[in-house]
Parts: C-alpha cells; structure tokens; sequence
C-alpha cells in the first residue's frame, strides 16, 4: 500500500488540510481512529470495504463521512485506489448544505447531497483519469463547483482553536462563557458546524492526542495520568472504545491514522 499526501489549491487551503492518495496492489486492513474531519472519499478502482461492530459495508465510489467516536476497520482489496478529502475542522459546511450531525457515525453516498447526477459524473471521470494530479484536479473543480461562499463559524472556529490549544481538556460551560454565549446555543452551533457536539469534539481532540503521542510512553498508567485520567480503568475503557484495542495492543500495529 502506498499513502501520498497532496496539499490543495492555495483557494482551497482554508478548507482542507490535505488529500490523501491510498493505493494498494495488495489486499490490506488499515485501523481508521476517529478524528475531529469530515472526510469525502472517492473510490475510483477496485473495492474497498469498512468492518463495524462485526458487520461489513462496501464503500460507494463516492462518499461523505461524518465524525466518529469509535475506530473502524477499512479493508483494500488488490488494486483497489481511493482519494481522500480531508476537511478541516467544521469546513465541509462551506460545500454540503446538511445537517452534519446527522451523518455521525455515519457514512452517506455523495448523490445524497448533490444534485442532478453530480455524482455520477465525477466518479466516471475519475475512472478515466490518466494519473492522480489529473484526479485531483478534477476534485478541485467539482469542489469549487458546490462552493457555497461560507466562510464558517467564527465563534465554532474560535472554540476549536482553544480545544486543540487545551489537547482536549477544556469545560463545555467554561469555554461556551469564555465565547460570551450560553452553553446551549454554543452547543447547537457547534453541531450545526461541525456534526457534532462539544464534548464529543473535545473527546475525540483528547484520545487522538494520546494516540499520536503514545508511541512515545512504555508505562500506559504514566500515559492515562498524562492524559488528565486518574482511574486506569476508565481510560482503557475509553480508549478501547476509542481504537478498538487496548493500549498495548494498538501500539504494536503500525497501520493506523
């Protein structure tokens, strides 16, 4: 497998992080951790399949996935190749006019958000696109086409700027009165931007912190109290829920993000 990180159009950069080009000439199963971006992913050769709770689903030629709490198991089968767009923390509301905490936890065919077989279109010419600087151009301009001139939540953005800044440890009430708003319209506004609610944000920005930072510790009690948690047994159950694995575990595969 081969993963290329590709950075977007200068207009675009304000809403995406980065692309990410998956290419497998063999069948792989990568650990996918959740994280605080909505994700557009097209599918533009071979198969490509996610396992939760058990239960397998293909993965459409094209697809929006909202946040998640909890990791999921995502299998490439030989020659599969997919592109990801990877939004930007309550970004992918300047394209989809939807509600996106409806799509947490979720995966949702992109017909469902665009019109007149949009769809359809961009995934054919995918499939006849000659090499990936072609592919992604044409993701650009099918993004630039569904652009809906919103800039984002000021306030939402101003919070997940102090969430990433606390690593996640952050009070729902003491940040709503630190935005001079109250909790509850805070909080609908909040999911409106994002998809979904503070808490579940702050959680995500919380484990994933200790996942990228994990590899670093061999004694996990000193990882739990590290991470604000002061009864091991609520961390491993969080981060179980988190990765699907224990700690140790999780930490001895190498084929995660």
């Amino acid at each position: 497998m081969t993963v290329t990180t590709c950075i977007p159009t200068d207009a675009l950069k304000p809403f995406i992080k980065h692309y990410l080009v998956i290419e497998s000439d063999r069948e792989v199963i990568n650990r996918l951790v959740p994280d605080t971006s909505v994700v557009l992913v097209f599918r533009y050769k071979g198969n490509v399949n996610f396992t939760v709770g058990g239960t397998e689903t293909n993965i459409p030629a094209s697809v929006l996935t909202g946040l998640k709490k909890s990791s999921r198991l995502v299998n490439y089968s030989a020659g599969s190749a997919a592109i990801l767009v990877i939004f930007k923390t309550a970004a992918a509301g300047s394209f989809f006019k939807v509600p996106l905490h409806e799509i947490f936890e979720g995966s949702v065919p992109l017909d469902n958000f665009v019109s007149n077989g949009q769809a359809s279109v961009i995934e054919e010419q995918l499939s006849a696109a000659k090499n990936n600087v072609e592919r992604i151009n044409l993701i650009e301009h099918f993004l630039f086409s569904q652009y809906k001139g919103a800039g984002g939540d000021q306030l939402v953005l101003a919070a997940i700027e102090k969430m990433y800044t606390a690593k996640g440890f952050y009070k729902i009430k003491e940040l709503a009165d630190s935005l001079y708003i109250s909790q509850d319209a805070f909080e609908k506004r909040f999911r409106k931007a994002t998809g979904a609610s503070p808490k579940q944000v702050s959680s995500i920005i919380r484990l994933r912190n200790i996942v990228v930072n994990g590899k670093k510790h061999e004694n996990f009690n000193q990882l739990a109290y590290d991470a604000g948690y002061f009864d091991q047994s609520h961390f491993n159950n969080d981060f179980r829920l988190f990765t699907g694995q224990t700690p140790s575990d999780f930490f001895k595969s190498p084929i995660f993000w």
